[in-house]
């Protein structure tokens, strides 16, 4: 299976190619410089597997939430190499994402990105068979005092809301936190696995259904 992944909701921006048993990569954190790199690393991963476009069987890409901004270029670009390349597109929580790139961890995953304006997106994921992860709790917008999870589950906390919303985050979930890596973003290598058990259940879409996903409605303020 070769699938092309991408994602740019947040200060990181990343592009990986599953190719077979085979990942290329490349990332960087690159605050506003998204536009810039992204197409880059794309070529550079598809060059360094010796591939093109229209090898693959599929791009993925972090449909949000994050920065507004940062949605928007990767459901762009994504659409873009979609409709040249005549491939199905994959989208993908980037909560999901982050979940995903711990879920070696013994514990309710519990991604927060920072929403600013005094809000985090959040979602709690388990771990299932084959490593992947399944939502506990739906991904939305709330002050971090509304986070909640099943009261008799550990918590570890991944993402840029941890590291604004620490305090709050602890006092409001109890002492249920063994852990936390608040410097960890949603990054696309972390995508393909997902990317797999979507593509394998169907769960694929034209490219003119790229879309971000925000969760708020008052966006334009966002980063």
């Amino acid at each position: 299976m070769k699938i092309l992944a991408l994602d740019t909701a947040t200060e990181a921006c990343s592009a990986a190619l599953l190719d077979g048993d085979s990942v290329h990569e490349r990332h960087e954190i690159a605050p506003r410089r998204h536009a810039e790199l992204i197409l880059p690393m794309v070529d550079g991963v598809l060059a360094e597997a010796g591939l093109g476009l229209q090898d693959l069987d599929a791009i993925a890409f972090g449909r949000g939430p994050g920065a507004f901004t940062g949605v928007r270029i990767a459901a762009g670009v994504t659409q873009g190499l979609a409709l040249g390349a005549g491939l199905p597109v994959i989208p993908l929580s980037s909560l999901a994402t982050l979940a995903q790139g711990a879920a070696g961890r013994s514990a309710v995953l519990l991604p927060a990105i920072d929403a600013r304006m005094g809000e985090i997106y959040w979602a709690a994921y388990e771990k299932v068979q084959d490593n992947l992860v399944r939502p506990v709790a739906a991904e939305q917008v709330t002050s971090p005092d509304a986070v909640q999870v099943p009261v008799d589950k550990h918590v570890f906390g991944i993402g840029s809301g941890w590291g604004t919303y620490r305090l709050r985050l602890e006092d409001v979930l109890d002492g249920q936190v063994t852990g936390m890596d608040p410097e960890c973003y949603p990054l696309a290598r972390d995508m393909l696995p997902l990317a797999v058990r979507e593509y394998n259940a169907g769960r694929c879409v034209g490219a003119d259904q790229a879309l971000p996903v925000y969760l708020r409605d008052n966006v334009v303020k966002q980063g």
